[in-house]
C-alpha cells in the first residue's frame, strides 16, 4: 500500500474529535503528524483512505481501535527530570517542610511514560527520609500508561538522571536485557499509574500538595485550560503549589493560584 494523502476535510474530522474528545487543539501544521500516526493503522486495516479509518473508529464496537487511535495522537516525548529547577525546588522548599508521619502526596498529571513521575520519586526518596509519600500518575493514553507502570527504559533514557539517583534507584540491564534499565520495585511500588482524561469529570484521587501539569497545556486552547484547571484545583490542599512548564503560564487561566516564581503557583 502506497503513501495515502490525508485530506483537508478528513483532517478536520480528526480535528473535531480529538478536541471533543482530549481537548488538544491541532492545528494545520499538525496535519503531516496526523497522517504519519496514522498511516500504520490504515495499513493494518487494508483501508484506502483516512475517512475510511475515522468512519471504522466511530463505528459500533470500534473501541479498542479507537483508543489505539487516540494513543497514537496524543504521545508526546517525555524525558527524566525535564525542567530540573522544578525538582530542585521540590528538594529545597517543599520537601523540608513536610511534616513527619503525613503522607506527601503529588500528581503527575500528565505523565506520559512515566519519565516525569520517576523523577519525583527519586527526589522524594531521596529527600524524604522516613516521611511517607506517594504519587500518582495519569495520561490519557492506554499505551503510554502501560510502558510507565513497568519502568523499564532504554539505557538512552538514562543520561539526564543524575548519577547518584541512577545507581541507588535503577537496575542495569543484564543478557537480553541489556542496553536497558528498570526502575527499582521498592520505587515502583510507591507511584501508581491510572488513566484520567483531564477533560472530563475526574475521580476521587483526595488532596494534593503538589499537582505537576506540564508540557500539556501548550495543545489547549483558552478555554480549554481554564476548564481542565478548574477541575483541577479542588484536589490541591490549600497551601499546595500548581506547577506548569516554563513554556506555559497560567496567565488569564485561573485567579485562585497565586504565582510564586516563573511556572510556580500557589494555592491560598
Amino acid at each position: 500500500m502506497n503513501a495515502v494523502a490525508l485530506k483537508d476535510g478528513e483532517f478536520r474530522q480528526f480535528q473535531a474529535w480529538l478536541y471533543r474528545t482530549a481537548g488538544i487543539n491541532l492545528t494545520p501544521a499538525k496535519k503531516a503528524l496526523v497522517a504519519g500516526r496514522l498511516f500504520k493503522r490504515l495499513k493494518h486495516h487494508q483501508l484506502e483512505t483516512y475517512g475510511d479509518y475515522f468512519q471504522l473508529i466511530m463505528g459500533h464496537g470500534a473501541a479498542t481501535e479507537l483508543q489505539v487511535a487516540l494513543d497514537l495522537l496524543t504521545t508526546n516525548e517525555t524525558y527524566f527530570f525535564r525542567e530540573p529547577k522544578h525538582f530542585d525546588f521540590l528538594r529545597e522548599q517543599v520537601l523540608p517542610k513536610a511534616l513527619p508521619g503525613r503522607t506527601l502526596r503529588l500528581w503527575s498529571a500528565a505523565s506520559s511514560s512515566g519519565e516525569e513521575a520517576y523523577s519525583l520519586a527519586m527526589t522524594l526518596a531521596d529527600g524524604l527520609g522516613s516521611t511517607p509519600w506517594e504519587i500518582i500518575g495519569s495520561d490519557i493514553s492506554s499505551q503510554v500508561l502501560a510502558k510507565a507502570s513497568a519502568g523499564h527504559y532504554p539505557m538512552t533514557r538514562a543520561h539526564s538522571i543524575p548519577q547518584p539517583l541512577l545507581v541507588k534507584h535503577c537496575l542495569k540491564g543484564t543478557g537480553n536485557q541489556d542496553g536497558t534499565f528498570l526502575i527499582e520495585r521498592s520505587l515502583r511500588s510507591r507511584v501508581h499509574f491510572m488513566q484520567i482524561n483531564l477533560n472530563e469529570a475526574l475521580p476521587n484521587l483526595g488532596e494534593f500538595d503538589v499537582i505537576f501539569l506540564r508540557n500539556v497545556m501548550i495543545y489547549f486552547d483558552q478555554e480549554t485550560k481554564q476548564k481542565v484547571v478548574a477541575r483541577m484545583l479542588p484536589l490541591l490542599k490549600p497551601g499546595g503549589y500548581f506547577i506548569v512548564s516554563h513554556s506555559e503560564s497560567l496567565n488569564g487561566v485561573s485567579t485562585a493560584l497565586k504565582p510564586i516564581k516563573p511556572s510556580i503557583y500557589r494555592k491560598p
